[in-house]
């Protein structure tokens, strides 16, 4: 299981692969760059060189990242190895790394950000690449989470850091016609106590 600073060098090496890679793979400077780029990222993070770097020896140690280094290249520069050790294809390359970069995201929401990565036709082509990630093997590598309250759509989240590190839905409001009606119910008791106060007030004169 990865950790969420893992995930998000993990993930802007696999974006930078596919979104530019004419600049690929990258030195340490530009991965830190990377993960705390302000667009396209959730949440927003201002990683050091020491935490990237850090990040980095643990992907390397797990097969998952590799650096380059030869003639010619004046500082080592690294590349994701995610899509090899899982044999991911580019379109699950693609919504898998927005999972990784941006959080729980909606099926919509997948198309028009991962579109930039690898074009989906339609919304039909991203929800049959959840399934293959959700029903994966030998382990799923996403899941489908509930529906939150007022939301139309569910989410769908990445598991590379497991189940446990999906943060919990938001506790559902309490029903607003309860709330209303416990309001009036209030205030039709502070109105008695007043109007049990302004009689006994005005029968002090009588």
């Amino acid at each position: 299981m990865l950790n969420a600073v893992e995930v998000r060098v993990l993930g802007s090496l696999v974006e930078k692969e596919m979104a530019t890679p004419e600049y690929y793979p990258l030195t340490l400077n530009a991965l830190v760059n990377a993960c705390n780029q302000k667009s396209n990222r959730d949440p927003a993070v201002a990683y050091d060189e020491d935490t990237v770097a850090d990040a980095i020896d643990s992907l390397r140690e797990r097969g998952l990242a590799a650096v380059i280094t030869g003639a010619g290249m004046r500082v080592p520069k690294y590349r994701e190895l995610l899509s090899e050790k899982l044999n991911l294809g580019r379109r699950e390359l693609a919504i898998l790394c927005e999972l990784m970069v941006r959080g729980p995201q909606t099926s919509g929401e997948l198309r028009d950000r991962a579109g930039r990565l690898h074009p989906f036709g339609d919304l039909e082509e991203v929800e049959a690449v959840l399934r293959r990630l959700i029903e994966w093997q030998p382990e799923p590598l996403a899941v489908r989470l509930p529906r939150q309250p007022g939301t139309k759509e569910p989410r769908n989240a990445h598991l590379l850091s497991g189940e446990s590190a999906i943060a919990p839905a938001t506790p559902a409001r309490p029903d607003r016609l309860a709330e209303l009606e416990a309001e009036v119910r209030e205030l039709r008791e502070e109105l008695r106590a007043l109007r049990e106060q302004m009689e006994k007030f005005r029968a002090q004169f009588e």
